[in-house]
């Protein structure tokens, strides 16, 4: 392995999450489709895309973790936001089906951005809180096949395992 991917590899581990829409394309127009589609979301329910709403679904976009609302709360109320914009916006976004939430260590509901994003689960840090996402092609086809083979129709599932990420096994007396 070369020392360039070596590095790669280590700031990849260092972020928890990765830019990856299934659609493949820049970042730029990934950002104008999550825009556009809450926007509609937002119209259909009589509402529009103000700029709260559009800098908090900004933020996400340039999160390289999973965020609590208290995250996004603490990061935006110099531009004005309060709890309550941010707790409302957040509920907007998961109906818009834009973001979801893994539930974090201590029950803490954390939030990722979701449209167009491959499958993927969860290593859940039980000492310092880290989510880190997997992804598993091989227990996908063992489900899918399981499934098949009951005649089970899924809708969606979710594994999250909890246990101690590497820097907290490493930081772990002997």
């Amino acid at each position: 392995m070369s020392k360039y991917t070596r590095a790669m590899r280590q700031n990849q581990a260092e972020r928890e999450l990765l830019f990856s829409p299934a659609s493949g394309g820049d970042r730029e127009g990934y950002t104008r489709r999550l825009h556009a589609t809450f926007a509609e979301h937002l119209a259909k329910n009589g509402l529009r895309l103000t700029g709260q709403r559009r800098r908090i679904l900004d933020y996400f976009l340039q999160a390289d973790r999973h965020l609590s609302q208290d995250d996004i709360y603490k990061a935006l109320r110099r531009h004005g936001l309060g709890r309550a914009t941010v707790f409302r916006t957040l509920k907007m976004l998961e109906e818009s089906r834009l973001i979801n939430h893994v539930v974090g260590s201590t029950g803490t509901p954390r939030f990722e951005v979701n449209l167009e994003r491959p499958h993927h689960d969860h290593l859940i840090c039980v000492e310092c809180g880290r989510i880190l996402e997997v992804r598993w092609p091989k227990l996908e086809q063992i489900q899918e096949t399981t499934c098949r083979k009951i005649g089970f129709e899924p809708k969606w599932h979710r594994h999250e395992i909890f246990g101690r990420c590497r820097d907290c096994v490493k930081r772990a007396p002997r």
